[in-house]
């Protein structure tokens, strides 16, 4: 069995320790005791190094901890040194999530179903619809009275048959781990925490998502939180500076430029379905009729918008066939006059059907995809 050392010293940085068994050629090394988180309770592992070798990965195997290392470790006896910077980070994160929860619950009766530590943002799902922006305006506040009062944390241990008063019952029986925010919030918790509820620093909310009928919130707490609120100012400065305004006058310009994009891709559109229409007619007039008395038309390129105006332009002409090719993605569009004795729609079904694709359409305008270029071609050849 592995001693969880910090189990009661979350600040311990560095310790010594014996392995008591290796696998994996000296890379999978198991200890008396270690102060190396593993991945647990949705926060990840610890990082750092054992006898001056890397560690990867930390793994929970219930009654003792694997360390996973850069490379084979062969000492009877070792140092350990955790990387300090990141597990300080997952105890603003894992703690600010215990506050945060707490305060969703104090304020809204809003019940926290999962946690998830994650490498730049941190999110926990709740059992609430949505969370409006008044909520997380008032969540955010109240957290930060409990971090400007530097609430005292502890971290005890406590029969699970006792009237605990947790926020979460826990579903474990003899002695649970209690992590508790005097005045806040008591939760049975195996992950590493802050002395103080000021080592938080802040707590800032981002987006939400819904999830199963659960609403996700992202939220990011200390250093993070700085390194998201510098970044966020710096590029509202910056898309100021661009638009020529100050910061706080972009959203109504931008929203302006959005409209007056959309109006001008409409007219865009509106022009280019004219031109289109334009050069179908003249192509009609350019082209000769086959020997049938049928004028008939190959065009490669997108099938967008355009290419279906200008086809369609075309065979508004008497004995008219269009037929437009796209290699990327590969499919065609066959346009047929109603006099032409063609069924544009069953043409291309059985074209495409015969090349492994799927389309089809009316009499006069139909439409197809293919898998490949090989069938591309293969289609292309019955529509000819």
């Amino acid at each position: 069995m592995t001693e969880r050392l910090y189990y009661q010293d979350c600040y311990l940085r560095e310790f010594s320790a014996r392995v008591v068994e290796t696998a994996d050629d000296g890379r999978r090394v198991y200890l008396d005791r270690t102060a190396f988180y593993p991945t647990s309770g949705g926060q990840p592992f610890d990082l750092g190094s054992l006898g001056g070798v890397a560690v990867r990965e930390v793994i929970d195997e219930e009654d003792r901890i694997a360390h996973l290392l850069e490379a084979a470790l062969t000492a009877a006896e070792v140092e350990g040194s955790i990387d300090w910077q990141r597990r300080y980070d997952h105890m603003q994160q894992h703690t600010g999530q215990h506050l945060l929860s707490a305060v969703l619950e104090e304020l809204f009766k809003i019940r926290t179903v999962s946690f998830h530590l994650g490498a730049e943002t941190s999110t926990i799902d709740v059992d609430a619809p949505s969370l409006t922006p008044e909520q997380l305006d008032r969540v955010e506040e109240r957290c930060a009275e409990v971090i400007a009062q530097a609430c005292p944390i502890h971290i005890t241990f406590e029969d699970a048959s006792a009237t605990l008063e947790l926020r979460k019952a826990s579903a474990r029986g003899g002695t649970l781990r209690i992590v508790s925010i005097d005045g806040v919030d008591r939760s049975a918790c195996g992950g590493t925490h802050l002395r103080t509820a000021a080592e938080i620093g802040v707590i800032l909310t981002g987006k939400t998502e819904k999830i199963r009928g659960n609403t996700r919130l992202e939220f990011v707490c200390g250093t993070r939180a700085l390194h998201r609120a510098r970044a966020d100012n710096r590029l509202l400065a910056s898309i100021g500076r661009a638009l020529s305004v100050p910061p706080e006058q972009t959203p109504e310009l931008l929203a302006g430029l959005i409209e007056k994009n959309k109006s001008l891709e409409k007219t865009t559109q509106r022009l280019a379905t004219e031109l289109a229409r334009r050069e179908g007619r003249e192509l009609f007039l350019a082209t000769t009729p086959d020997a049938d008395g049928i004028r008939r038309l190959i065009q490669r390129g997108p099938i967008d918008d355009a290419m279906r105006a200008r086809a369609q332009a075309f065979v508004a002409g008497e004995k008219s066939v269009f037929l437009a090719v796209c290699d990327q993605p590969p499919s065609l569009l066959l346009a047929a006059s109603a006099d032409s004795g063609i069924h544009a729609g069953d043409r291309v079904k059985a074209a495409v059907t015969a090349s492994g694709g799927r389309g089809g359409g009316n009499q006069q305008l139909a439409q197809g995809s293919v898998p490949d270029s090989a069938a591309l071609a293969g289609a292309e050849a019955l529509l000819r």
